[in-house]
């Protein structure tokens, strides 16, 4: 990606999570804050081919909650795929290429690459994970990575 449109896609994210942010500024149902958020992001980026939340239910298991795109897995278990791998060790989950995951899970024979960001609260319990999914191959960077965890944190402090 050239300097332009790094600038521009961080400028993209820069409105995005400030219109957001009004949003949810009196927002304290938490599926609604979900089905907002999947909507405005997935709406805003071109490359955003499935954008949604799996919600943690019971240890060890998501489950799908809100999300923009064709059909997502219903349930995944924190063993198996991205969404697993980022809820099991809590930690973003850059993936150019889907196909080069271990244990990859296809919910889609169309994804090439995702990006599955932990929602955390302050105390360190999980509530859920943003997965976003696109069709073309390396979709996801450092830019997106540092927008979506900035909204992840916020929404982890939100409904703590």
């Amino acid at each position: 990606m050239n300097e332009a449109s790094t600038d521009e896609k961080r400028a993209l994210y820069d409105e995005v999570l400030l219109r957001m942010d009004a949003l949810l500024e009196c927002e304290d149902d938490w599926v609604a804050a979900m089905a907002t958020v999947a909507c405005e992001l997935h709406h805003a980026f071109e490359a955003f081919h499935w954008t949604g939340f799996y919600r943690v239910v019971s240890e060890g298991l998501l489950v799908i909650g809100p999300y923009q795109g064709g059909h997502g897995c219903l349930r995944i278990p924190f063993e198996r795929g991205v969404c697993g791998a980022a809820a099991r060790t809590k930690t973003t989950q850059l993936v150019p290429d889907v196909e080069a995951f271990p244990g990859h899970i296809a919910c889609s024979a169309t994804t090439r690459s995702e990006i599955v960001i932990p929602i955390v609260t302050p105390d360190g319990r999980l509530l859920a994970v943003l997965d976003v999914d696109s069709d073309l191959p390396a979709a996801f960077d450092a830019v997106d990575q540092d927008a979506l965890e900035r909204l992840a944190r916020d929404l982890g402090r939100r409904f703590a």
